[in-house]
């Protein structure tokens, strides 16, 4: 193993130019060369059709910060067993083959990580640097606290304009079927509901404590004024177990609907049931907002934050992370692994699974949201007692996520 390439594949998110750097600082440091393969999997196909490659070097790598997030090496959404050309596998070979190198290091989710598998199954030596924000691989992944700290400062900034407004805000964001980011997110904001794929919703429930937490808090305000704040998942289901989606979206290159929708689902539920509630234009009126044929209930307004939950700088969290997960992939490769994904660096423990296995998504734990439901945040069903277990532990420290 002399040389190695890295490219970064799926949706962009915090602490990937860590991976990058992680992985060329541990190269440089045994002795390897590595080469950036831009645009993806799309530029690993058209790999044989480049004219050369950049070296990640000490004085490449000085040209960009790790605490940036994004990916140097840039992104496209690609599966190569997609491609028709029945010469796919072999025109990467060659391509990989021209510039000498041995090796592949790939940072990116579940997609791309089928498509890595993918590769390793038809001869080509390649470890996953796992990422995707969802945080719904079975080991953590870079980008995913960068993105939960992102909609957390947004959800609690947006409370001053819902005290302002007396409004209900309802804030969707990423994480298609499982709802780490809204979860995590959400509490952190001290968001009043949190809607996620794993609990169908059951809107009764959520306006049930909704009418009564956002009209006590602005009854017991001296001036009147309250919020109360929801955070969604884009990949939320009806209480039947439907998805709720734009049909017009589309679908992804991995054949995905293009989720689009449950934050303004949510809104129209909740002002359905607003508009059917006799007390609430009693309640308008008691607390001096009521004017009829304009404002006889509150508003209800949603918002997308969309990419802004994944680009700006990454966490500490995510940009040490990406530098373990980078520097592990090339001692991987240095080690004759290959089709693994890196788990966890602990100590001089370089940890790691097989990437079928890694790729298997990993839903929110729902013991856990029972704890949260103890402490009254709403999940949009009936709150499921929480039952603790005491036990003691060895005092072993372990990643949070």
């Amino acid at each position: 193993m002399k040389k190695i390439g890295i490219l970064t594949s799926g949706g962009d998110c915090g602490g990937l130019n860590a991976v990058l750097k992680g992985a060329a600082l541990m190269a440089e440091a045994k002795g390897l060369e590595l080469f950036v393969i831009p645009n993806g999997y799309a530029g690993l196909y058209n790999l044989i059709d480049q004219e050369s490659l950049v070296r990640l070097d000490q004085q490449r790598l000085d040209k960009f910060d790790a605490t940036f997030a994004g990916s140097e090496a840039g992104h496209s959404r690609v599966k190569i067993k997609a491609i028709s050309n029945p010469e796919k596998y072999n025109r990467i070979k060659a391509g990989m083959k021209k510039f000498d190198l041995d090796g592949l290091v790939i940072s990116g989710g579940d997609d791309s990580g089928s498509v890595m598998v993918d590769l390793n199954q038809n001869g080509v030596q390649c470890i996953h640097a796992p990422k995707t924000m969802d945080l719904d691989l079975q080991t953590y992944s870079v980008g995913g606290d960068s993105t939960i700290n992102r909609i957390t400062e947004f959800v609690h900034d947006l409370k001053t304009t819902g005290k302002t407004h007396n409004r209900v805000l309802v804030t969707e964001v990423f994480g298609r079927y499982a709802g780490h980011t809204a979860f995590r997110s959400g509490v952190a904001a001290e968001a009043d509901c949190i809607l996620i794929p794993e609990i169908p919703a059951d809107w009764d429930v959520v306006y049930q404590h909704l009418a009564e937490r956002f009209t006590r808090r602005i009854r017991q305000s001296d001036v009147h004024s309250g919020t109360y704040t929801i955070v969604v998942a884009e990949g939320l289901k009806n209480a039947d177990g439907s998805d709720i989606v734009d049909e017009s979206a589309g679908i992804d290159a991995f054949g995905h609907k293009k989720l689009a929708g449950a934050g303004k689902f949510t809104c129209q539920e909740i002002q359905k049931r607003m508009k059917a509630d006799p007390a609430m234009p009693l309640f308008m009126k008691e607390t001096g907002m009521f004017v009829e044929g304009i404002y006889e209930i509150p508003e209800v307004r949603e918002i997308h934050p969309g990419h802004l939950v994944r680009c700006g700088s990454s966490s500490a969290y995510d940009t040490n992370f990406g530098f373990e997960a980078g520097a592990a992939a090339v001692l991987l490769l240095l080690d004759g692994k290959t089709g693994v994904t890196v788990s966890k660096v602990k100590g001089r423990k370089v940890e790691y699974i097989e990437s079928e296995k890694a790729i298997v998504q990993r839903h929110v734990d729902l013991e856990q949201v029972a704890m949260y439901e103890a402490l009254g945040i709403c999940f949009g069903r009936k709150p499921v007692e929480y039952d603790p277990i005491m036990r003691e532990v060895e005092g072993v420290y372990e990643r949070i996520y």
